[in-house]
């Protein structure tokens, strides 16, 4: 375990150099300002279709009400009208782009607030938001659950409002003074946006998110509704924690510390370090790989001098004994953490913080001390729209089979892909104008971009990052395949391979005489994967790569469900370890019919498709609902809106005429 000496240190201010010389140009992403005709008349557009949709949300949820609680909310005729209308609206670039203006307007004026707040929860928040409190959202989860889909559990709170809407944000580089003249320099938008006691109640919120999904799995395990009675939680049994449990909990680091521009400056130092490596990590393009030595800068006092300033170090080091905290409550009770991506200049840090989590906590020489530990215990993001995924994720492997952890991963595409090619031009445009970036530089930075490469740290093409993706996928899987053939043999043969005799055989028939020794404790894994993707192909992939490497059976004898291009699909079966090991997410509110295709394929004792359900009080999820829609925005393209809404207008036909 790394361990924090708090001696004192010897601090200097980062001196960072890049040489830029290329622009991206015409490849950019770059967003015009909205006039105040367009702002006026989509304004008025918002609140009659609000107004409208507010009566008919009420009439709806009040039917279903009388119904006593509809069986499936997904289903009911407003969720339906939800739907249809936020899909509607998220189809609307110029509408989506200036949402948050709208929103600002709105809510400053008397009797509009009101509306606006009404409007926005019976759309946004409730088609893409679980609910205001981890409480008020288990009757969700018990509907997912029913409906055989697990939940990743997440405090939506965003770091800024202005970032999370992909605002333009502007910084100067600290003084020697350790002061900021507001005259000559704007602060960027994660400069202390939270204080101490606020971003302490934040990770208190972490801890009782755990506890909500453990006591969750418990009662369900127990036959109860998941709920801790007034005499504590819900007992666990040691020997099954985590086992087919499928309540996980989400963590935003950017907002688990007051000061999240200290991420910045520790992740810029990083780079700083890596300059002229000839270590693998040195090589690999930006945001890098995390070594397990970038701690050193900020828990060792003996280490070399740093150039964070005091506060910077003592926001950090206080936020990974908070991640510590969380990580251990998590351990105690079973429920798994994912950290969350954020922005490619978070990056360096959050991988660093989460190599040193993986390392304590997914730890194989304690699983097979104990033996009752779910594994892999903490999980990090993998972008694939990042340049260095691939490569990354091969270096993250190999450290994981060399250090005897295991390695816990959730591969997404990425969500900033706009935003993250609009900083970099910013940067570059900057650097040609300024040149090497030095602290007597006093112009305000207008990008908070850190990389050092000429090419941005995204793929330019879809194309590019859906290579990314699948190429991962397939790494994945067939480290899955050897990580299962390698822990889980048995005094005569694999599990696996005897699972898949009986199956071929007919388990009514060869399973009566065959015999499975399971005298020998299968070992925790040592590999655990989230995919998350709203992408057909990539879902039928996934599906495809688990039958081709002997991890799933295809069932013949069930009927198949209808998937992509319109063919029949056969379902597949999944052995307990593999769907241990694997799991499909998507966002709550989104891809329904993706999600219900998937969940009809597989046959699995554990649900194999997690939803991913944020929850929060209005006002504080609201920079996320801003983001969920630019991202709508984008994804919805390529003729998925239209998809979309059509699903949603032949579902309220059927409810309405049958």
């Amino acid at each position: 375990m790394l361990r924090a000496s708090l001696g004192s240190l010897k601090l200097r201010y980062p001196v960072l150099t890049r040489s830029r010389q290329l622009s991206l140009g015409s490849r950019s992403v770059r967003h015009g300002g909205v006039t105040r005709r367009a702002v006026a008349r989509t304004t008025l557009f918002t609140l009659t279709l609000g107004s409208a949709f507010l009566v008919s949300s009420i009439y709806a949820d009040s039917i279903a009400d009388d119904e006593n609680k509809k069986e499936d909310s997904t289903k009911s005729l407003g969720s339906l009208v939800r739907a249809y209308t936020v899909y509607s609206l998220c189809s609307i670039p110029a509408l989506v782009d200036a949402s948050p203006k709208i929103l600002s307007v709105l809510s400053s004026v008397p009797g509009l607030k009101q509306i606006t707040e009404a409007f926005v929860r019976v759309t946004f928040f409730n088609q893409f938001v679980g609910a205001d409190s981890a409480e008020e959202a288990l009757p969700l989860i018990h509907s997912l659950r029913a409906a055989n889909r697990g939940v990743l559990f997440a405090y939506s709170i965003e770091v800024d409002e202005n970032e999370a809407t992909g605002g333009s944000a502007s910084f100067s580089l600290p003084s020697t003074d350790n002061s900021v003249d507001s005259s000559t320099s704007t602060l960027p938008s994660v400069s202390p946006h939270v204080d101490d006691a606020q971003s302490k109640r934040i990770v208190d919120e972490m801890l009782h998110c755990i506890d909500v999904a453990a006591d969750f799995e418990a009662g369900l395990s127990n036959g109860a509704d998941g709920v801790a009675s007034g005499q504590g939680h819900v007992p666990v049994d040691a020997a099954a924690v985590g086992r087919g449990r499928r309540t996980w909990v989400a963590v935003k680091m950017t907002a688990l510390l007051p000061d999240a521009h200290a991420l910045i400056a520790w992740s810029s130092h990083i780079i700083a370090s890596r300059k002229g490596s000839p270590s693998p990590e040195g090589r690999i393009p930006f945001p890098g790989a995390p070594r397990i030595d970038d701690m050193a800068a900020i828990l060792d006092s003996k280490a070399a001098a740093s150039p964070l300033t005091p506060d910077q170090i003592r926001h950090i080091r206080e936020l990974y004994a908070d991640l510590y905290r969380i990580c251990m409550r998590a351990k105690e009770r079973g429920v798994k953490v994912i950290v969350d991506a954020e922005y490619s200049w978070y990056q360096p840090a959050i991988d660093s913080l989460t190599l040193a989590l993986m390392r304590e906590f997914n730890s194989l020489d304690q699983s097979s001390s104990t033996g009752a530990q779910v594994q892999p215990l903490v999980y990090g993001t993998f972008q694939a729209y990042l340049r260095r995924t691939p490569a990354h994720l091969a270096l993250a492997l190999e450290d994981a089979r060399k250090n005897n952890y295991a390695l816990g991963v959730k591969l997404v595409r990425g969500a900033y892909h706009p935003h993250e090619l609009a900083a970099h031009e910013a940067a570059l445009a900057f650097d040609r104008a300024h040149g090497q970036i030095h602290t007597a530089v006093t112009a305000p930075r207008p990008s908070l971009s850190i990389s050092p490469d000429i090419l941005p740290p995204v793929w330019l093409e879809k194309k590019e990052t859906d290579e990314a993706y699948n190429h991962c996928v397939g790494m994945l899987i067939k480290t899955v395949k050897e990580d299962v053939g390698r822990r889980d043999d048995v005094k005569g043969g694999s599990v696996m391979s005897t699972w898949k005799k009986c199956w071929h055989s007919g388990w009514l028939g060869a399973a009566k005489n065959t015999k499975i020794d399971t005298a020998v404790e299968p070992r925790a894994p040592g590999i655990g994967i989230l995919f998350g993707t709203h992408n057909w192909g990539s879902c039928a992939l996934i599906m495809k790569e688990l039958v081709r490497n002997g991890l799933a059976v295809e069932d013949h004898r069930v009927s198949g469900s209808v998937g992509l291009g319109g063919n029949e699909q056969v379902p597949i079966q999944l052995q307990n370890e593999v769907v241990e090991r694997v799991a499909i997410g998507q966002l709550y509110g989104m891809s329904d019919d993706l999600t219900e295709w998937v969940v009809s394929r597989i046959i699995s004792n554990t649900p194999f498709v997690i939803k991913y359900v944020p929850y929060g009080a209005l006002a504080d999820v609201m920079p996320y609902l801003s983001r969920r829609a630019i991202e709508n925005k984008s994804m919805l393209g390529d003729g998925n809106a239209e998809h979309e809404r059509q699903r949603a207008r032949q579902e309220i036909w059927k409810k309405i005429f049958g």
